[in-house]
């Protein structure tokens, strides 16, 4: 969507926050307290990013079809990250800090790809908002930010609740 501008800043790397977000409440809590914690403050980047999670090769009829689909769930990600955006900047993030990203994605899981992202930008810490699944259905689901938590090499992770 965005092309990501660098992240290296007069010769030292900016910290930087890469944000996971949906469409959901869990994420608005994530970005709320991303603003909330870092408003106001320089020296950081902000990077939002968004997973489309493109399903396995012959699901779609038509290569149109699957062109159709991915571009629905892009507009829906942009509307989502427009305002994730407008709440950062509500907190005192400015806008020059804030790079969006959406990344259309073939991987095993959410997390895979979210974890792929952070290792090519080389992210400093990974914020994610927790679903808060009881134990019986993080068994049979899987739990994003469980598996974002003990793959992450080389940064911190931040699971908002």
């Amino acid at each position: 969507m965005t092309t990501l501008r660098s992240i290296e800043g007069d010769g030292l790397k900016e910290r930087h926050l890469l944000v996971a977000v949906d469409g959901s409440e869990n994420s608005r809590r994530a970005v709320s307290f991303v603003s909330d914690f870092f408003g106001g403050y320089t020296g950081f980047r902000v990077t939002l990013l968004h997973i489309v999670l493109e399903p396995a090769a012959g699901h779609f009829a038509s290569e149109a079809e699957r062109r159709a689909w991915i571009a629905e769930r892009e507009a829906q990600a942009r509307d989502a990250l427009d305002g994730y955006r407008h709440l950062l900047a509500e907190g005192g993030v400015p806008d020059t800090q804030v790079d969006v990203l959406i990344e259309v994605a073939q991987a095993p899981s959410i997390a895979d790809a979210i974890l792929g992202v952070q290792e090519w930008l080389q992210g400093c810490t990974i914020v994610v908002g927790r679903r808060g699944l009881s134990k019986k259905e993080e068994f049979l689901l899987g739990s994003t930010s469980n598996k974002i938590l003990h793959g992450a090499k080389g940064c911190a992770v931040m699971v908002i609740e």
